[in-house]
This record gives C-alpha cells, sequence and structure tokens, in this order.
C-alpha cells in the first residue's frame, strides 16, 4: 500500500488499538462469560443456566417490574413536564431567559452523589423538610424511605427533578425550528391556543420528542444511582431494585460474573426493542 494511503490507518491505529483493547475485548469476555457456570471452581460453559435462571428468578422479575414502572410513570410525566418548560421558555414575553435556560438545566450538571444526598435528607421521615412541610398543614407525612410506595415516588421525583430541564432544552431546539408563520397563519384562520399546540407544534415536534424518549428509555434501564443512593440499595425490601442494582449485586456483591453479564445483555436487548419501538412509531405518525 502506498505511504499516502496508509497514512490515515497509522493515524486511527492508537485510537483502534485502544477502543479494541478497553471495549471490542470485554464486550466479547462478557458475552463469553454469559454462557458460563460462575458459582463453581473452576469454572465451566453451561450454554443456559443463566439464561434459564432469568425466566424463573423472582427478583430479577421484581427488579423488571420496578425499571417497568418507573418507565410508564416517570418518563411520561417529565417529557410532558418538559414539553410544557420548552414552551414557555420559548415565549416572547419571558424575561431572564438565558438565566432561566441554564437555571433548569443545571440539574444535570449536578452530581448523582450529590443530589441524591439531598434528596436523601429532604425525604428523611424523622427531620426531613418534606415532613416538615406537610406538618405545618397538619398533616402526617410518611416515612418517605422506609415504605415501598413511598420510597418508589421519592425515585420517581429525583429523576424528574434532574431530567425535566435537560430534555426541555432539546425541545426548546426543536421548538425554535418550528416556522413562526405557521403559527400567524394558523392565528388568522381562527385556531387557538390549543388547536396551534395539537394541529401544528406536536405534529412537528414529534421527531424530537422521539429523540428524548428513546433516550429516557435506554437511561431508565440502565438505572442504578438513584435507587442505589437515596434508599439504601434499592430498599426497602427491594422495592425499589432496578436491573441496574440488581445487575451490580450479582456481579460485585454475590460476584456471579456469569449471571450478571446475562442480565446485562438481557437489559441491552429490552432497551434496543423499545427504542426500536418508539422510533417505529414516530416515523409511522410521521407518514400518516
Amino acid at each position: 500500500m502506498h505511504a499516502t494511503r496508509r497514512a490515515p490507518y497509522l493515524f486511527l491505529a492508537p485510537f483502534l488499538l485502544i477502543f479494541a483493547l478497553f471495549w471490542l475485548w470485554p464486550l466479547a469476555q462478557s458475552v463469553i462469560l454469559s454462557f458460563q457456570n460462575t458459582r463453581v471452581a473452576p469454572w465451566v460453559f453451561d450454554l443456559d443456566v443463566n439464561w434459564r435462571r432469568l425466566l424463573v428468578d423472582r427478583a430479577f422479575q421484581n427488579a423488571l417490574g420496578n425499571t417497568l414502572l418507573v418507565l410508564v410513570v416517570q418518563v411520561p410525566l417529565m417529557l410532558a413536564l418538559a414539553t410544557a418548560l420548552a414552551m414557555a421558555l420559548d415565549s416572547p414575553f419571558l424575561r431572564w431567559r438565558a438565566f432561566l435556560r441554564f437555571a433548569f438545566f443545571a440539574p444535570v450538571v449536578v452530581s448523582e452523589v450529590a443530589y441524591s444526598v439531598v434528596f436523601r435528607l429532604l425525604f428523611n421521615g424523622e427531620f426531613g423538610a418534606v415532613n416538615e412541610a406537610l406538618a405545618a398543614f397538619g398533616i402526617d407525612g410518611p416515612n418517605w424511605l422506609h415504605e415501598a410506595g413511598p420510597a418508589k415516588a421519592v425515585i420517581v421525583l429525583a429523576l424528574t427533578w434532574r431530567w425535566t430541564g435537560y430534555n426541555a432544552i432539546i425541545l426548546l431546539a426543536g421548538l425554535q425550528s418550528i416556522p413562526k408563520d405557521l403559527y400567524e397563519a394558523a392565528r388568522m384562520d381562527g385556531a387557538g391556543p390549543w388547536r396551534r399546540f395539537t394541529r401544528i407544534t406536536l405534529p412537528l415536534l414529534s421527531p424530537v420528542l422521539g429523540f428524548c424518549l428513546v433516550l429516557s428509555v435506554i437511561g431508565t434501564m440502565q438505572l442504578f444511582a438513584e435507587p442505589w443512593l437515596i434508599t439504601d440499595r434499592g430498599g426497602p425490601g427491594n422495592a425499589t431494585e432496578t436491573l441496574g442494582t440488581y445487575l451490580y449485586k450479582q456481579g460485585f456483591v454475590n460476584l456471579n460474573f456469569g449471571y450478571a453479564s446475562a442480565i446485562a445483555y438481557a437489559i441491552a436487548a429490552m432497551a434496543a426493542l423499545i427504542a426500536a419501538l418508539n422510533l417505529l412509531l414516530t416515523r409511522g405518525g410521521e407518514r400518516a
């Protein structure tokens, strides 16, 4: 090969080497591990021991149910709030728009550990600010972090607080790409705010909403930090256990690396399937 033709590959070689060493090799190794029984010494190949366990493991099913609950409840709530917030930030009558956009985006910049500690303190059943505020109105607040239902609510609230502003900024960019003359024409035809929103804003914003939805689905399927840090490792009694926390426990607490690898690929497969369905529905809506 001529020297000039080899030059691009030589420049790419360091990256490709690092990519293969730290990404491709671990990926291949985890595939192999998912077909091994790592609870015996030495490890042995058992092609279906881990995958068969996924079908009957009640702890895995509990973690999957909790993850899907967050996905069904929190993601639509967050996207609805993000859409409303994006429209408010796009208003020409809003003052201090640059500051407000930064303020709503700021929670994403905050460390997961830091904001989890804050939520853990806010919802403390004994001296938390939330129960103190409820007590001022004569309401006896629950023990948020030690009851199943309230603990799940705290996780939903924490995720919504952290990611609403982030998605709102993405949706704001989509809103600003919609031609303003469409709204002027609709206004001249007598269309009210709700009609303009449903007939112009939502259809033209649907690709961006679909993008935010796919990102949210992938993030929710990997949810780990909030249930681990806020509700103390998925408590109480595994009520907030997610696929991410269960994977961690199997891999790094129980040292069952084979089963943890199978869980990881099950998460990836489910996330890819749900994301693909979302994309198909979004494209179907655009064609319609």
